[in-house]
């Protein structure tokens, strides 16, 4: 039977053929479209921004109801959108397949932060805030309300939604109220300073409230939000401040001093100036090591703004106020005279160092360096010491001249007792060697006694030795002779008689490889047999001279 299952009619395969061809040339389109029209490259650096627009006619495939207003279009898992609107996810650098009558893109480039710069960046979706707050917790694609997030953002490169967060670099930013400037941005603390932290509203996930934080900022580099956080940079340690009288000065600028050799003061003197309890204008150089310390910092801020207000608010009106009280109760000779001085010091110092410490700051040192009394008081006091100085100094020479004589005194008293010593030592030491000499000999003469006694008993014991020596010797040669005779009869008594034993003694001798032969010799035959005899002897020899080797030429 003849097979028709290729055996098509022309209209069939022409058909084929048309279907065919209409299959490829759609599939030519279609990649044509794709590559040639809904094709694009991203570049590195650059995000692309989707917005699902849906059919561009209401009958084509793709339609979606519109996503809620102020949040992005929901995805299903593959990313494919459900709704219209704006996908919160970009795609990054590469090639990507888009029709532009079903989407809308965008390139965005990369929002990139210098180093120095700081990012505050502003959600424009989600939910509204509560009339209460006004930052955003949470990060970048990570939030639900609309406003500025908490987060400052540091250098770096972000791919950023633009539908939905606004970025703003700042670098460093000075805010200044009064005396006080607080910086916010891209904060650099340096060595030897602290941040003090202002919260400018609560912060939920830290627990900290609004207001200055009690704990300080070490040095480094902070980026901080400013409609967050505010940052006073304190200097930390100890510093210096003296208020010192003004001087007069000659022509030179060298300091002009009285004839006791004390400045004079100028016209405008200032310092430290009060009246003694006496009425006399005194007046004083004080000098303060202050200083504040980092757990410090933040009352300071708190109660005074700064460090400069710390000084000019404290520091200086309190070293005058303590002075000028406690230096108001003493008399002009007691500011002069060292010991209620010093007391005056000491009372001045601890006062100060209470203050301070009541107002938060520390109190290294509060010295009063000079007092400058009166000359007209000061001259009648200072020529009184100076006499009485005088009086002490003859005194003293009076007790020196004194002294030196009773020194020269005990020094001959010394001698004396040396020489007495000396002649006593060498009296001590003659007796000392004569005693000496004398148990010398007759350890001498004993020694010799007793040698000679020693030598005795040794010839007495070397003679006994040679006895008892020469004893032995005898016996033992004795000995020897008995045993070689016992050792003969008791050979002669093995072998029954000395004949045998002589026997045995000369085979004994004899060596290993002699060879006996025995003739027999007959009546009369002797001669003939002794031929033979001979024979065999030569033969014997000449067989042992061929065993040896011939000697070299």
């Amino acid at each position: 039977m003849k097979n028709n299952r290729f055996n098509l009619n022309p209209r069939s395969r022409m058909v084929g053929s048309l279907l065919g061809m209409t299959i490829l040339v759609a599939l030519a389109g279609w990649l044509a479209i794709q590559w040639g029209y809904n094709r694009m490259y991203i570049e590195e650096g650059e995000s692309l921004l989707l917005r699902y627009k849906g059919p561009p006619l209401p009958f084509l495939p793709g339609g979606r109801p519109p996503a809620t207003p102020g949040q992005f279009a929901k995805v299903d898992a593959e990313g494919g959108p459900l709704e219209l609107g704006i996908l919160e996810q970009m795609r990054g650098p590469g090639r990507h397949f888009y029709c532009p009558l079903w989407w809308e893109t965008r390139r965005i480039p990369d929002q990139v932060v210098e180093p120095g710069e700081v990012a505050v960046v502003t959600s424009k979706m989600g939910k509204a805030l509560a009339p209460d707050t006004f930052l955003v917790d949470g990060d970048l694609g990570d939030t639900e309300y609309k406003g500025i997030l908490r987060k400052a953002f540091g250098p770096g490169r972000y791919r950023v939604n633009t539908y939905a967060y606004e970025f703003t670099t700042i670098e460093l930013e000075k805010i200044t109220s009064g005396n006080q400037t607080k910086y916010a941005g891209w904060v650099d603390i340096p060595t030897g300073y602290v941040g003090v932290v202002t919260n400018l509203t609560d912060n939920p996930i830290t627990g900290e409230t609004a207001g200055i934080q009690q704990s300080v900022l070490p040095p480094g580099l902070y980026p901080t939000n400013p409609n967050e956080q505010q940052i006073d940079i304190v200097e930390i340690g100890y510093r210096e401040k003296s208020i010192t009288a003004n001087l007069r000065l000659d022509q030179n600028g060298q300091l002009v001093i009285d004839e006791s050799g004390e400045p004079i003061l100028a016209d405008d003197a200032s310092g430290i100036t009060f009246p003694s309890n006496d009425a006399y204008q005194i007046s004083m150089d004080f000098t303060a090591i202050w200083g504040i310390m980092p757990s410090q910092a933040p009352e300071v801020i708190k109660r005074f703004g700064n460090v400069d207000a710390v000084e000019m608010k404290v520091v200086v009106p309190q070293i005058e106020s303590i002075c000028r009280n406690n230096g108001s109760k003493l008399g002009a000779v007691e500011l002069l005279e060292g010991e209620s001085r010093q007391k005056f010091q000491d009372a001045t110092k601890e006062e100060f160092k209470e203050v301070l410490a009541a107002k938060g700051i520390t109190l290294l040192e509060g010295v009063v360096r000079h007092i400058y009394i009166p000359r007209d008081i000061r001259l009648p006091i200072q020529n009184a010491y100076i006499a009485d100085e005088r009086k002490l100094a003859l005194k003293q020479k009076q007790l020196t001249t004194k002294t030196e004589a009773d020194l020269k005194e005990a020094t001959a008293q010394v001698e004396l007792e040396q020489e007495k010593v000396r002649v006593d030592t060498d009296k001590q030491v003659a007796k000392r060697m004569a005693e000496g000499e004398k148990t010398a000999q007759e350890t001498i003469a004993k020694t010799l006694q007793l040698v000679a006694a020693i030598d005795k008993d040794t010839a007495v014991l070397e003679a006994q030795a040679n006895v008892v020596l020469g004893e032995a010797e005898a016996k033992a040669k004795q000995l020897s002779e008995e045993a070689k005779a016992d050792k003969f009869h008791l050979a002669v008594e093995a072998f029954g008689s000395g004949s045998a034993y002589n026997q045995w003694v000369f085979a004994s001798g004899l060596p290993e490889d002699i060879r006996l032969k025995l003739l027999y010799a007959g009546e009369g035959t002797f001669w003939t047999d002794l031929k033979g005899f001979n024979e065999a002897l030569l033969g014997r020899q000449a067989q042992q001279d061929g065993k040896k080797k011939p000697p070299k030429e």
